[in-house]
């Protein structure tokens, strides 16, 4: 239960943005979710389309330098407390959160992304817990 997530790397100066998004765009890929880490020199742009397959080949295509990774996605309610709920969860399951965004699905309200050093571990602890965990079809 994964999701395919694109990391594209971009030199962190005015435009590249703008570029790699239009360039995706021009391709007929609708961006899903996203999440931008940058240093002093470049950025990462993680993102999530319903077609990971099209959006890596277009990519490499193009001559963007990009990685693929497994995250997983876990639903969450819009209410106080419900992140600190999975966080504990996976806390007390001794997994690593290396970093999480939000993601809001077509079919059934919000999601974090999260990018863990186990994710079958965190699929059971969370799906033991009762908390919804979804695969790429079914956000899409």
């Amino acid at each position: 239960m994964s999701i395919k997530q694109i990391s594209v790397f971009i030199e962190n100066k005015k435009g590249e943005l703008a570029e790699v998004t239009r360039y995706i765009a021009n391709h007929d890929i609708n961006i899903k979710a996203l999440s931008i880490a940058d240093t002093q020199d470049f950025g990462i742009l993680r993102i999530i389309c319903e077609d990971s397959a099209k959006v890596e080949t277009v990519l490499r295509e193009g001559g963007y330098l990009i990685t693929v990774t497994d995250v997983l996605a876990a639903a969450i309610a819009d209410e106080p407390g419900s992140m600190a709920a999975i966080l504990e969860v996976l806390y007390k399951a001794h997994i690593m959160v290396e970093y999480t965004y939000a993601f809001v699905g077509a079919k059934e309200g919000a999601y974090m992304i999260f990018r863990v050093d186990d994710n079958a571990k965190a699929i059971e602890a969370l799906t033991a817990a009762g908390i919804k965990t979804a695969d790429q079809d079914e956000l899409f």
